[in-house]
């Protein structure tokens, strides 16, 4: 288990981290959250012992930052955000010296060299040149320079950051399968793909802890609403606006008349339900129903508010 403690970092004046608290369980891939400047990468840094905290601690099972940074070095992989590889070296030798700093020769080296090597998919471009290849290709190489010493934790800082579509799908393929041995935490500002990959998500905005949680426990406790499009035919807008005096959960908000057809978009709380009073609503009126679709809150509206508008409303 990952206990970060009361952490703390500034830059002088400015305070990047501030007293932030959480913890990553053993074999939970964790999805480190928040908009550029938030905190983030120095948070990882710290945890990775690259970076000296101002206060606080991080514990690692039963060591801590402070006192045991070599040792917690042998303990995680650590993907930095601007992944530096030596580029005027070939993928063969990068990974050698990296092993050789770890102190893994001889067939040790052989023998992992071949599964980093299957697990990351570069057997085809083992010689060549790390200039000569694609970004998808250094992220991989990067990968591999971050489990080539088989650590119990993988740190990853914005591992799809400048990758296309295909390279991103690739990239979080082999970050899921990774996350089935290893403790993993990656951060990232791409929403979707934390969804895709996390089993929980920690969000960090102007260096404090914002939110913590799984989709669907963030989902719940944003207090946000729920947006329904009601078109109808048949209907006078006095009756649709009737709707907010027969289903009392309900606000009217816009009504647009467009040659007889009305399309209402009404409005209410997204810990409830009220489509079938709705619909019961319409059938009494007899009105005849177009579309009926709504619009629930997202985990990018989440973020939203958490990041931008000034935090959760919370209950």
């Amino acid at each position: 288990m990952i206990r970060v403690e009361n952490l703390v970092k500034d830059y002088g004046s400015l305070r990047a981290v501030n007293g932030i608290n959480f913890q990553v369980n053993d074999g939970e891939i964790l999805g480190f959250l928040g908009p550029n400047g938030a905190g983030k990468s120095t948070t990882l840094k710290m945890m990775t012992t690259y970076l000296a905290p101002t206060s606080g601690n991080v514990q690692v099972d039963d060591l801590n930052i402070l006192e045991h940074s070599l040792e917690i070095r042998r303990l995680i992989g650590y993907l930095p955000e601007l992944n530096p590889l030596y580029v005027e070296m070939n993928v063969y030798d990068y990974l050698q010296f990296v092993a050789s700093a770890r102190e893994i020769t001889g067939q040790a080296f052989k023998k992992r060299l071949g599964e980093v090597v299957d697990m990351c998919g570069l057997r085809g471009v083992i010689h060549k040149y790390i200039s000569e290849l694609s970004k998808g290709y250094r992220q991989r190489v990067g990968l591999a320079q971050a489990i080539f010493h088989d650590p119990k934790i993988l740190i990853l800082d914005e591992p799809s950051s400048g990758l296309d579509p295909n390279q991103i799908v690739e990239i979080r393929e082999l970050i899921k399968s990774l996350g089935k041995k290893k403790t993993l935490i990656m951060s990232s500002h791409i929403l979707q793909e934390i969804e895709l990959t996390a089993d929980r998500m920690v969000i960090i905005n102007k260096g404090e802890i914002v939110a913590d949680g799984t989709t669907e426990e963030l989902m719940r406790s944003f207090k946000g609403k729920t947006v329904l499009t009601l078109e109808v035919k048949n209907a006078h807008e006095a009756d649709v606006n009737g709707i907010a005096e027969a289903v009392r959960t309900v606000s009217v908000a816009k009504i647009i008349n467009q040659n007889g057809t009305l399309t209402a978009q009404l409005e209410y709380p997204n810990t409830i339900d009220p489509r079938s009073e709705i619909f019961d609503y319409a059938v009494s009126r007899r009105w005849t129903i177009l579309e009926m679709s709504r619009y629930r809150v997202s985990l990018e509206d989440v973020f939203r508010t958490l990041t931008v508008e000034g935090g959760m409303q919370n209950g």
